[in-house]
């Protein structure tokens, strides 16, 4: 990932828009009223340009944007691979945060074959979508070696726990965390929605060469469609998520090789599909 130059577009010596603010709320405990500082979690507007051509406006965490942008474009298959981006800069207006990508020629050729207006909202992953063939595209099957037990994805989402800054300031973000071989939890990335958590986290693990057939990755929502075709499109062969999948999601996981778990808990969790991956041996039931 060497290739990609990336540049901020924030006044020297600032680290950027905060992901948190401050504001005077009234707290009731058992009908009494106090007046209080909270911290709530920023979204703003983030547009997404390819070569000068606005693709995307997504609401999102004004944090590891670049993360974002590069993931994003794997997981939507607008590019094939991180090689395909050249350039990512960000720069922050009075409306919001526009990331501008450079991308190769040939990625930008089937890039404009396929433009779609898209406006993201919090939460949603397939708004703006034009036609059924898009929102249903299944990834090739992955090739995945990973093998975990029960008990180290127990310990794992116990790791991430505690690697949520933003959600222990605001209590109101999703978190996705990629869990390394040796079951140490490598990456963390934060957002309000949580497929811009997962594009954060995808675009971390292309611009950090991770080896993505022998990992996991974990979750702080449900396993949806579109969290399933984010993961199989990144080729990770596990998903682990602390609620529940939809049957949509099942189908994906079983069609495309990833094993999907849920309701990951201490102690306990449910496999969907391709339980070879996460076998717990110390229980034979």
């Amino acid at each position: 990932m060497s290739a990609i130059r990336t540049g901020a577009g924030w006044p020297a010596g600032d680290a950027g828009p905060p992901t948190h603010s401050t504001f005077e709320v009234g707290r009731s405990r058992h009908g009494q009223v106090a007046l209080e500082a909270d911290e709530l979690a920023e979204e703003v507007p983030v547009a997404l340009e390819y070569n000068g051509i606005s693709h995307a406006v997504m609401l999102a965490s004004p944090a590891d944007l670049e993360d974002f942008a590069l993931g994003f474009s794997l997981s939507e298959g607008l590019v094939a691979g991180p090689r395909d981006v050249y350039e990512i800069d960000t720069e922050a207006g009075c409306d919001g945060i526009t990331v501008r990508l450079r991308i190769a020629a040939e990625a930008f050729a089937l890039f404009k074959e396929r433009r779609r207006a898209m406006t993201g909202r919090t939460g949603c992953g397939l708004c703006g979508t034009e036609s059924l063939q898009e929102v249903m595209r299944v990834p090739a099957p992955v090739a995945s070696s990973a093998s975990f037990g029960g008990a180290a994805l127990y310990a794992a989402f116990a790791q991430l726990q505690t690697r949520q800054e933003l959600l222990r300031h605001t209590g109101s973000t999703h978190a996705a965390a990629w869990l390394r071989a040796d079951g140490q939890v490598g990456l963390v990335r934060e957002d309000v929605g949580r497929h811009n958590a997962l594009d954060k986290l995808i675009g971390a693990l292309a611009r950090g060469g991770e080896d993505r057939a022998r990992g996991a990755v974990l979750v702080t929502s449900r396993a949806s469609y579109e969290m399933v075709l984010k993961t199989a499109s990144a080729g990770v062969g596990l998903l682990a998520a602390v609620s529940g999948p939809t049957a949509l999601a099942v189908r994906l996981a079983q069609q495309t090789g990833v094993t999907l778990a849920g309701f990951v808990r201490a102690g306990r969790h449910v496999v969907y599909t391709h339980p070879q991956r996460l076998q717990d041996r110390t229980e034979q039931a």
